[in-house]
Parts: structure tokens; C-alpha cells; sequence
């Protein structure tokens, strides 16, 4: 049981420090609107940022680690009920790790491409920095982070909630919110896709209404393994 609330913890934990930093983002960066602005405009705002801001990103960055042993736990209790849990939880610790190094380019990289675009002695140096900055945007954060981390994450939460389901002791609305997020994050795919097809039609509020949604049920989720006093036989000890 006590393992149950181990699981519990981790998912509340891992949600909750997940969005701490990303609404500090939201208020110090205007994230993820200033994703969408000129290039030097992002690299002069990170600029001014200075260390809190990159403090920032590496921490929103790592939030994500008490999600991890979650996974992995969680596929172990559930398998016995649902064979696909143990596939989830391989499935959902690929798509953190690789967000976590998406992320990290804000930590790593981007400092040194703004730093150089800040204190360009000529143009051609500052549009040297910017080529940079689009290319090591467009593949941390758009194809692995945003698309391949988020795709990953997205099928953990189709295939848990499926599990969840199958052990016949979640409530029924779990899963739904776990699959109705997961349709609504799907969605924002359709943006990332339109950094290379311009004019594709996408719903702005997809990407922030998804990934809301999923904390929310990741939450609920957690809450429910807290409270596990009517969870029984999920694993054979």
C-alpha cells in the first residue's frame, strides 16, 4: 500500500513542480506567446533576462524527474490487471527525458546565442546568431521536445488511462479527462507543423489547454493513489 502512495506523491509532486515554473515563465518571458515573436526579439528579451531566467528554464526543465519513477512504478502496479502499463511506462519515460533535453537548450545553449547577439560587433554576426538560435529551435525544441517528447507523452497518457480502465477500481471520468486531454494536446501538433507549412490552420489555445487539462488529470490521478484505501489487487507483491 504504501507503494500506492509513493505513486501518489510522485505524480502530485512531479505536476505540481511542472507548473510552478512554467507560470514564472509566463509572468518573466511571456512564454509561450514570445515563442511565436521575431528571433531578435527573443533573444534580446532572454538577454535581459539574465541568470533568474535561465534558473528558471533549468528548473522548469528537471520538474519533470519525480515524474519518472511515477512511470515506472505505475506500469509495475498496473500490469497485472493490463499488460499495456509496462509498455506506457517505457513509452512515457522516453517522453520526458527527451523534453528535459529540449528544454535544457534554454539552459545551455540559448544563453550563448543571446549573449552573442546582444554584443555583436556587426550585423553579420547577429544574423549568425539568429540562424543558430532557429536551427537549434526548430530541433530541440519544436522536433523533440514539442513533437516527439509531447507525442510520447500524449500515448502514455491514452495507454494509462486505457489501464486504469481495465483495473475496474478508477472511476470512470479519470480516464475520460485522460483521453479527452490527450485529444486536445494531440491537436497542437497541427502548430508545430505550421513552423514549416505556413498557413496550415491551427487552434492556438490547443497547446495550453492540453497541457493544463493533462496536469490536471495527472493530479487527479495522483489524488487517487493517495487515497488508496479502496484500491485493491493492482499488483500480485
Amino acid at each position: 500500500m504504501n507503494t500506492y502512495k509513493t505513486i501518489g506523491g510522485l505524480l502530485v509532486a512531479g505536476a505540481i513542480a511542472v507548473f510552478i515554473p512554467y507560470t514564472i515563465l509566463t509572468i518573466i518571458f511571456d512564454y509561450p506567446d514570445i515563442l511565436r515573436q521575431d528571433t531578435a526579439a527573443i533573444l534580446t528579451k532572454f538577454h535581459k533576462g539574465g541568470s533568474p531566467l535561465i534558473w528558471t528554464w533549468f528548473a522548469f526543465a528537471i520538474a519533470g524527474i519525480p515524474l519518472l519513477p511515477a512511470y515506472i512504478l505505475l506500469g509495475q502496479r498496473l500490469e497485472h490487471r493490463s499488460p499495456l502499463a509496462r509498455i506506457a511506462a517505457n513509452v512515457g519515460v522516453i517522453g520526458l527525458i527527451v523534453q528535459m533535453i529540449g528544454l535544457l537548450r534554454w539552459t545551455f545553449v540559448v544563453p550563448l546565442l543571446s549573449d552573442l547577439f546582444v554584443h555583436a560587433p556587426d550585423n553579420a554576426t547577429k544574423a549568425a546568431a539568429e540562424v543558430a538560435f532557429k536551427t537549434i529551435h526548430q530541433f530541440g525544441g519544436v522536433l523533440l521536445g514539442e513533437h516527439i517528447g509531447q507525442l510520447f507523452t500524449i500515448a502514455w497518457t491514452v495507454m494509462i488511462s486505457f489501464s486504469l480502465t481495465q483495473t475496474g477500481q478508477f472511476a470512470a471520468w479519470v480516464s475520460w479527462l485522460g483521453y479527452g486531454s490527450s485529444l486536445i494536446y494531440f491537436l497542437a501538433q497541427a502548430e508545430l507543423l505550421a513552423t514549416v507549412m505556413p498557413g496550415l490552420p491551427f487552434w492556438d489555445l490547443s497547446g495550453f489547454l492540453g497541457s493544463t487539462l493533462w496536469l490536471i488529470w495527472l493530479i487527479a490521478v495522483g489524488v487517487v493513489f493517495l487515497k488508496n484505501k479502496d484500491l485493491h489487487g493492482l499488483a500480485v507483491d
